[in-house]
């Protein structure tokens, strides 16, 4: 009988040891999910910022290269004598000016 009652108590403990370690494992699946959940959201997130940030380094290459090419312009004689005629009205000898009446 003896032996009978502790074959009878291994066996409980054996399927509480079970019972537990399934919860256990259970709980960790359960909190690895949420992790996981959580991680491709910020991914998401990071993805949608690292376009916003592609597209403004895009936009700063186009406008460097319109810097360039005004600082290029400034250095032409075209350029001279068109800050020449517009902001300081400057004309050429033989240049005749037609001004238009304004109503």
């Amino acid at each position: 009988m003896a032996r009978r009652e502790i074959r009878v108590k291994k066996k409980k403990q054996n399927s509480l040891a079970i019972i537990l370690v399934t919860m256990v494992v259970l709980i960790m699946m359960i909190v690895v999910m949420a992790n996981n959940k959580s991680l491709k959201e910020k991914l998401a997130v990071y993805q949608e910022r690292e376009q916003i940030l592609n597209e403004q380094i895009e936009a700063e290459k186009e406008r460097a290269q319109e810097i360039e090419e005004f600082e290029k312009y400034t250095k032409t004689k075209k350029y001279i004598e068109d800050v020449a005629r517009e902001k300081l009205g400057l004309v050429y000898e033989d240049e005749i000016i037609i001004q238009t009446e304004d109503d």
